[in-house]
């Protein structure tokens, strides 16, 4: 009798553990709240998706680097057949790094295409920032492989990179040596930090003043580059074609001068990636995710730009009655007296 009420007892006090036990998740043994295996199967998830994209990301490289050698034998192909002769001036005469950085290009592209809709997703679900951080920092390791992609261009081919033919006809209205101008951006993003504190702005404006400094100098460099090579290649006589010594010379002094080219151009991408990874150390998490989201929608509306502009309707190229009249009036205006060309002013 008196073992019975024992037992009984005894049983009561493991029916709460048996309930715990039913609400949680147990795994290597131990238990795991809700919450943590949440979090557990987002990192898991995250992961995978990783993988993924580094597996496709192999296979892109190998379809790349096949039709890259097709490219170069279609070209051994044609120079031997004498259809291509001369400089590089014809399409069909970019040099294998050029091809190769195109390719990579587009690529990249795609993949910056699903960097961008899974940051708004997360977002958009208010993930947990651990998770969004993951993402974030895959993106940020995706811009540093394009400034990777772009420094082996400038070693080999640094005028296909400065001409910006790799981007759209809109991008390469704003190129500033053959990319973004790092205080532009920022000043773009700025307003985008909304709530941000102030510790947070003051950070910002003065990474976008050290930024705008940087440009300058590297904006004199450059200028006193050019003129230094002008210089070099206007350099003597210029009506001397048959002085093979003076031009031989010209020629070895303008190269030269060229060698330092690329170093311009990759420091303007030192300064561009730096920016990017300055601005993550100043910011949030998920703001830094807002900034990748505003700057990838900048560039987006670029290229549609140019895509709407290319397939705008051009009816037999007239130009429509009401700008031949504004031209006229402009011509008229054009004509008058100076002093009444600014008499509203």
């Amino acid at each position: 009798g008196l073992h019975q009420p024992l037992h009984q007892a005894f049983s009561n006090m493991q029916e709460p553990k048996i309930r715990r036990k039913h609400g949680s998740t147990r795994k290597d043994g131990k238990l795991v709240d809700p919450k943590t295996e949440r979090r557990l199967a987002q990192n898991r998830e995250a992961a995978r998706k990783s993988r993924l994209r580094k597996k496709a990301y192999v296979q892109q490289l190998e379809t790349g680097r096949i039709r890259l050698q097709q490219i170069e034998q279609e070209l051994q192909r044609g120079r031997s057949q004498g259809l291509l002769t001369g400089g590089c001036s014809a399409p069909g005469e970019m040099s294998s790094a050029a091809v190769m950085f195109d390719m990579e290009y587009a690529r990249w592209l795609d993949e910056d295409n699903k960097y961008m809709a899974e940051i708004q997703g997360a977002l958009q679900a208010q993930v947990l920032d651990a998770n969004l951080s993951t993402i974030v920092e895959d993106c940020m390791r995706h811009h540093d492989e394009l400034f990777h992609l772009r420094a082996v261009l400038a070693r080999s081919d640094v005028f296909h990179l400065m001409t910006g033919m790799w981007a759209t006809q809109s991008e390469r209205c704003f190129l500033w040596m053959a990319g973004f101008r790092p205080s532009e951006i920022l000043k773009m993003l700025i307003p985008q930090l909304d709530p941000s504190t102030e510790q947070q702005l003051l950070g910002m404006c003065n990474l976008q003043q050290s930024s705008e400094q940087a440009e300058e100098a590297l904006e004199q460099g450059l200028k006193q580059l050019h003129q230094s090579l002008a210089d070099a290649v206007g350099a003597g006589p210029l009506n001397d074609g048959a002085d093979v010594a003076n031009y031989t010379g010209l020629m070895a002094l303008a190269l030269d001068r060229l060698d330092n080219l690329e170093s311009f151009y990759r420091e303007a991408d030192n300064l561009r990636q730096q920016t990017l990874h300055h601005m993550r150390r100043i910011l949030t998490t998920r703001q830094t995710a807002r900034c990748f989201v505003s700057l990838g929608e900048y560039h987006r509306r670029l290229r549609a730009l140019s895509s709407i502009w290319a397939s705008r309707p051009r009816e037999n190229f007239m130009m429509p009655e009401n700008v031949s009249s504004t031209a006229t009036e402009f011509q008229a205006i054009h004509h008058q007296p100076q002093q009444n060309q600014f008499s509203g002013l």
